[in-house]
């Protein structure tokens, strides 16, 4: 989706707690895949965290990450993952469920939104 609409749509991506942490709720998902990531201690922690996972994952788009306040993450009731698209007026136009049965519905959901977009565009003269 980045790739086809990166000139025409802003990409965020925005890194809150960790879901899963090994100090924390584990996942076995996690465990099987060698995952050992712990609570976050500090924002430099959590920063350095959303780094290596941007790197690893090759995010392509800009990433912020949450405050220790976890304020995102409340206001969008976003972990483990979700999924939203924000229309130029602000308003929320795809608000997928929370990760990660909600995730590829999510992409779904987005990926209809945005070429539905698309289509609207080339249509006006």
């Amino acid at each position: 989706m980045h790739r086809r609409h990166k000139d025409d749509v802003e990409f965020l991506m925005v890194y809150i707690k960790e879901a899963h942490a090994a100090d924390g709720r584990v996942s076995q998902a996690n465990v099987r895949q060698g995952i050992n990531i712990r609570n976050h201690t500090d924002y430099a922690d959590r920063t350095n965290v959303a780094k290596t996972a941007c790197s690893l994952l090759k995010i392509g788009f800009p990433a912020i990450v949450d405050g220790m306040n976890d304020a995102v993450n409340k206001a969008y009731a976003a972990a483990p993952d979700r999924i939203y698209i924000v229309d130029t007026d602000g308003r929320i136009a795809v608000q997928a469920d929370r990760g990660p049965r909600g995730f590829n519905p999510g992409v779904a959901a987005a990926r209809k939104w945005l070429e539905d977009r698309e289509a609207r565009l080339k249509k006006k003269p």
